[in-house]
């Protein structure tokens, strides 16, 4: 086995020295952009951690959370690509064709996806214009539900039965936010025809200031109820109608709330809340007399308590 001389080692050297130099190069150049693409993200997260523990503004805390998120996205899109262009150059591969071939292609792609596109471009619009934020109560694309994700691409939301729906941005053409700035419990109570219209609007005034004075509930409602007045003659009732300005997804829990206890007051006072009723017509004959209605009672009726019948038992 031969010995090997110096000058070998040295020649041996110069031979692999450049192409161990450029794999360094390409091997700190990934690194580099792995650091940064780590840094993104822990300055973004640690913004967002910083405005929501001194911010006392719940929209505020929404939009920068909403923000951060795509912001995040937008980052390790553009780092990954520079980084990956760098690669390229190292290896010494010339990113003019593949950027030509990338047009060309983009411009083919371009027309096959016009939804994709304008689901981006719509996507940014939303954001820019803050129409929602995560923590949105919503309603986008035929569905409604509390907003848990906002990209360029699009909205995930949840709904009351938690199905998450997955709205493609451009399909969206309104935007239903129910959770900005304040909202309405907007309450129609029916009372029957019978019953004194303004006692039951005062009954209704005193619920209403009840529910406002109650510690739980006054930090929801900002104003005192609006009494609107008689809304509608229904077929079996006057429907009367209040509402509450309260504090963003508030108004469902204010309003089943005040029907609760609306409902016992109206029990107290003998105010009826009044049911559908059916009526049977058995027709006439051309002299205007009605024939005998005859009822068959089924085997097996139990007597109501006012002499009526029901299944499970002889009258």
């Amino acid at each position: 086995m031969g010995q090997i001389s110096l000058n070998d080692l040295v020649l041996f050297g110069y031979q692999f020295s450049p192409a161990m130099v450029s794999g360094l190069r390409i091997v700190f150049i990934a690194i580099l952009g792995w650091v940064a693409l780590a840094f993104s993200r822990k300055l973004i997260s640690t913004f967002r951690f910083r405005v929501a523990q001194s911010s006392k503004d719940a929209e505020k805390a929404k939009r920068v959370a909403t923000l951060s998120r795509v912001f995040g996205y937008i980052a390790s899109v553009l780092i990954s690509l520079v980084t990956g262009i760098v690669i390229l150059g190292e290896l010494g591969i010339s990113i003019a064709p593949i950027l030509g071939a990338a047009g060309v292609m983009g411009l083919a792609i371009g027309f096959g996806a016009q939804s994709l596109v304008k689901d981006y471009f719509t996507g940014f619009f939303l954001l820019l214009e803050n129409q929602l934020r995560e923590g949105d109560v919503v309603a986008v694309g035929g569905h409604a539900g509390i907003v848990e994700e906002v990209t360029l691409r699009y909205v995930q939301m949840r709904d009351y039965d938690g199905h998450v729906h997955f709205v493609p941005n451009g399909c969206i053409t309104t935007v239903t936010n129910m959770t900005r700035g304040h909202a309405h419990a907007v309450v129609d109570v029916g009372v029957a025809y019978r019953e004194d219209i303004d006692q039951a609007l005062r009954v209704m005034s005193e619920v209403g200031a009840e529910l406002r004075a109650d510690p739980v509930f006054a930090p929801k409602i900002l104003e005192e109820m609006e009494i609107v007045g008689v809304n509608e003659w229904a077929n079996s009732a006057i429907i009367l109608r209040c509402r509450f300005k309260v504090a963003p997804i508030q108004q469902w829990g204010v309003r089943r709330e005040y029907y609760r206890r609306l409902k016992y007051a109206f029990d107290a006072a003998g105010i009826e809340i009044p049911f559908p009723h059916l009526t049977i017509y058995a027709g006439q004959s051309k002299d205007g007399s009605s024939p005998p209605f005859n009822l068959s009672q089924e085997a097996g009726a139990q007597p109501f308590r006012d002499g009526g019948t029901q299944p499970g038992g002889t009258r």
